[in-house]
């Protein structure tokens, strides 16, 4: 029996991965690419909330390149089935578990 992907986050946590999706999808566009807003929001909540909680406001906040490297990373090793991230890919803002 599989576990479903969990999409659980407080609505203050949701608020910023919006803002973290909207740029995001606005970042991808000047690279001439597509990331859809949604899909997104979907990625990086599935991240957070199964097995790689995020800093979102501090991903949020980051530069450019720090924020391409974990949302285009997340986007890349993110496993639809599980929600957890695949290759040993590690967000630079992700937090330590304990």
């Amino acid at each position: 029996m599989t576990v479903p992907v969990s999409f659980r986050i407080t609505k203050e946590e949701a608020e910023t991965v919006f803002a973290i999706a909207r740029r995001a999808s606005h970042l991808a566009s000047e690279f001439e690419t597509r990331y859809d807003t949604q899909e997104a929001v979907m990625d990086v909540t599935a991240a957070h909330a199964n097995g790689c909680p995020l800093d979102l406001c501090g991903l949020l906040a980051a530069g450019d390149a720090d924020f391409g490297h974990d949302v285009f990373g997340i986007r890349r090793h993110i496993d639809r089935g599980t929600g957890g991230l695949r290759d040993c890919f590690l967000p630079r803002y992700s937090t330590p578990q304990s």
